[in-house]
């Protein structure tokens, strides 16, 4: 009988543990594993050259180091470019390389420090012994500052005291951009509060920790902080309203897998970004960020009880785009709660709002009904995308006529030039709805249907495709160019990107890029 593959993220003992509780090892296995992608996904990138390896030129006749003469500053900028250990190499060059490594601010990522042969992501086999060895003999050697630092190979748990050092050595020689993930298990690893004292921060990612208590977090300071990100950290209400508080600069924010209840009150003067993905989000309420310009809230988790996440929007003058709203959430526009069919009136508008996107399940009536008061509520949309859900107990669809009774609404008449439909499998709900928009929508410059991936969604693509190119018969624009993509993705569509989400030079985060075929 053939043995069975190991674990990668459990170790035997926890696997066993796991066992004796009743729960299925490879099940939970199976899950760090995926926890894991989604957290070494939404890391920023670090600056580093990782490309093609050049060979060693010819050396010239004359024999004359000229690399060596180049300017002082020059070789710094290329020492800071290479991985920790190229970088540290460069001192035996010669004489005017030794002391070039130390006197460059230092770029350590810990997965370059893997002993040969270990790819990334590390497995629970790797030893996390020699990986911190190394980092801590690095962080004492080198007088700082660090520029970027990031950790995410070593179970932590196990080197607690090597921990508490490195933060003390940041806090004193400075780091500006750090990423500490802690490898599970356990999960609830506490994270010194020492972090919160290093004043030079201007990116911070933590991931798997527990955060220590509310008095540590009161006394955080981060006075050049742009960039913060929580990922499946466990935290209390409140903690990450403290941090932003002690964040006078911070323009983004991003929270992946909080799984106890999402509180947040936002008031900033600086935010411009707000992600929120993979959490269970009770109530997010937007109270004075002036700056405020993406909100996207994406995957939001349902808590047994039936709650529902409530979105507030009070003062957020410049909010420009906004998504993934679902109908089945409670939304409310400065005091007033957006019910179905209720008058939109100057107050219960965002008009600063460009780019809207929904989910919506087609098949719940209650759903569908929702779409047109919430189109009411962004009178200056340009951009509209929707993404269709699955219902496990469809209510009805409601087709054409359902959208005629609603009557013209004013953004789809004679705003949106934008509309992407994703996920779509042809059911009337969706039909009924692209016959409405095409048939009402006069300056619609692009249309997008993005099909679901039948691996996942078992549907016949001929029969979605026909349907579709029906539905656009009689468009009122006859400009718009229209575009049929088929999804090679999961169910549901592919998880957040934080990077493309906070990327400003994009100017549509929820925008469809790739085209396939046209219809």
């Amino acid at each position: 009988m053939a043995e069975r593959a190991p674990f990668n993220i459990l170790d035997p003992a926890t696997a066993g543990d796991a066992q004796r509780r009743g729960s299925d090892p490879r099940e939970l296995d199976r899950c760090m594993e995926q926890m894991l992608s989604y957290i070494y996904a939404s890391l920023p990138n670090y600056p580093l050259y990782l490309g093609q390896r050049f060979h060693a030129a010819r050396a010239a006749p004359d024999r004359v180091d000229r690399i060596s003469r180049l300017p002082r500053e020059l070789r710094r900028d290329i020492v800071s470019r290479l991985p920790v250990k190229d970088a540290a190499r460069t001192a035996v060059l010669s004489w005017r390389w030794r002391t070039i490594w130390l006197s460059t601010p230092l770029v350590l990522v810990d997965a370059h420090l893997l002993p040969k042969g270990q790819g990334f992501p590390p497995t629970y086999s790797t030893n996390s012994q020699p990986i911190t060895a190394a980092v801590s003999s690095i962080l004492e050697a080198h007088p700082g500052p660090f520029s970027c630092v990031h950790l995410i190979c070593s179970r932590m748990d196990s080197y607690r005291p090597q921990l508490a050092r490195w933060l003390q050595l940041f806090a004193a020689k400075g780091v500006h951009d750090l990423v500490l993930v802690n490898r599970p298990l356990p999960l609830e690893v506490p994270l010194p509060a020492t972090v919160f004292t290093i004043t030079t921060l201007t990116r911070l990612y933590l991931g798997l920790w527990k955060l220590p208590g509310t008095a540590a977090l009161r006394g955080a300071s981060f006075p050049h902080l742009r960039e913060l990100g929580v990922l499946f950290v466990e935290m209390e209400p409140g903690d990450v309203d403290y941090l932003v508080a002690r964040s006078p600069v911070l323009k983004i924010l991003n929270i992946l897998g909080c799984m106890k209840g999402l509180r947040l009150r936002l008031v900033s003067q600086s935010l411009r970004c707000v992600q929120i993905a993979g959490s269970i989000m009770e109530n997010i309420a937007v109270v004075k960020a002036p700056c405020l310009e993406r909100l996207i809230l994406h995957g939001s988790c349902k808590r047994g009880g039936g709650l529902c996440t409530r979105v507030r929007i009070g003062d957020a003058p410049k909010l420009h785009a906004f998504g993934y709203l679902e109908p089945g959430q409670v939304l409310e526009i400065r005091d007033t709660i957006i019910m179905p069919g209720i008058k939109a009136t100057t107050t219960s508008m965002l008009t600063s709002v460009k780019i809207l996107s929904l989910t919506v399940r087609f098949g719940l009536r209650n759903d569908v009904k929702m779409v047109p008061t919430l189109l009411r509520c962004f009178p200056k949309l340009d951009r509209l995308h929707i993404m269709s859900k699955r219902c496990d107990k469809p209510t009805g669809n409601l087709g054409a006529k359902f959208w005629e009774e609603s009557g013209p609404i004013e953004n789809v008449v004679s705003g949106i030039t934008v509309m992407s439909l994703r996920e779509y499998t042809g059911e009337p709900g969706e039909v009924g709805f692209l016959e409405f928009f095409f048939q009402s929508a006069r300056v619609l410059k692009t249309a997008i249907i993005v099909t679901a991936n039948p691996i996942h969604t078992p549907f016949l693509k001929d029969v979605a495709f026909n349907k579709a190119s029906k539905s656009s018969r009689n468009m009122a624009s006859k400009s718009c160019k229209k575009c049929f993509v088929g999804s090679t993705g999961p169910e549901g569509g592919e998880v957040l990107c934080f990077k493309t989400g906070a990327e400003f030079s994009i100017p549509d985060p929820f925008c469809v890029f790739e085209v396939l075929t046209r219809f």
